[in-house]
């Protein structure tokens, strides 16, 4: 797919407006392109441009093309209501658990998932490492939050180690493992004036394509019983643009890699 049709819209359009302004033209390179588009995607979009430029499109013509994009795949767009709890007559809407197993069972060459809370992750995760031991080319990363808790002056690097092992030994089905990132904002001692902060959302990108995005977290209470609301989005420009936001924060530094997983 092109790296322009998967970028969040708003970046889009705001590349194209440089484009017809003259603010950006050839030669395309990633520092040229980063204003517009996130530090993430620059690369991609500069190569995507610059090949462009090569077959003789001006800049005039790509902001052409990119607004043809943004209307094409708006027509195309799709979101349906996910839901945990109960439900009476009348209500209308999908099972958390079912479409989150779902998503993991058709995932073909990515997977994110984001989540504050994992519990009984067994059942939970059980699709995705099916999928994972079936299809090696698949990759799937998880960002997960590992905190301290009040009171608690355990080293940061024996917290992240306790929170590996449990992880691999009493959460995870499977013996191929995901990717696992976390905050070290939220390992910060329980200071005055220490600024924490909680890797709080919860969502699910599958192959750049289709993203959940809701409150329910990664536990059985949570997919079945308690009351939770979400939106799946068929929508690759969303989808992409989820996934560029971490991708930012990992290049960045801001979350880190969980050894041991």
């Amino acid at each position: 797919m092109s790296a322009l049709a998967t970028i969040p819209r708003d970046a889009r359009r705001a590349l194209a407006s440089a484009l017809e302004a003259g603010r950006l033209g050839p030669p395309y390179t990633p520092l040229s392109v980063r204003l517009y588009t996130g530090l993430a995607a620059a690369a991609a979009i500069a190569d995507e441009l610059a090949g462009l430029d090569v077959r003789g499109l001006g800049p005039a013509q790509i902001a052409v093309a990119l607004e043809l994009v943004d209307a094409s795949q708006s027509a195309r767009s799709t979101a349906a209501l996910v839901w945990s709890g109960p439900e009476v007559a009348g209500m209308s809407s999908r099972d958390t658990s079912v479409v989150i197993r779902e998503l993991f069972g058709r995932a073909t060459r990515s997977v994110l998932i984001a989540g504050f809370a994992v519990h009984q992750g067994h059942s939970v995760f059980g699709a995705l490492a099916e999928r994972l031991a079936t299809q090696p080319q698949l990759e799937a990363r998880m960002f997960l939050n590992v905190e301290r808790r009040r009171k608690d002056t355990t080293s940061s690097t024996q917290l992240l180690k306790e929170f590996a092992d449990r992880f691999r030994d009493e959460q995870w089905p499977g013996t191929r493992l995901p990717e696992v990132y976390y905050d070290p904002r939220a390992l910060k001692l329980h200071e005055r004036g220490a600024k924490r902060a909680a890797l709080h959302a919860k969502c699910v990108v599958v192959d750049g394509r289709t993203a959940y995005v809701g409150s329910a977290n990664f536990t059985e209470a949570a997919q079945e019983r308690n009351i939770e609301a979400g939106a799946l989005v068929e929508d690759a420009t969303f989808a992409r643009g989820l996934v560029s936001q971490f991708e930012a924060l990992v290049a960045a530094g801001v979350l880190k890699r969980l050894a041991g997983v």
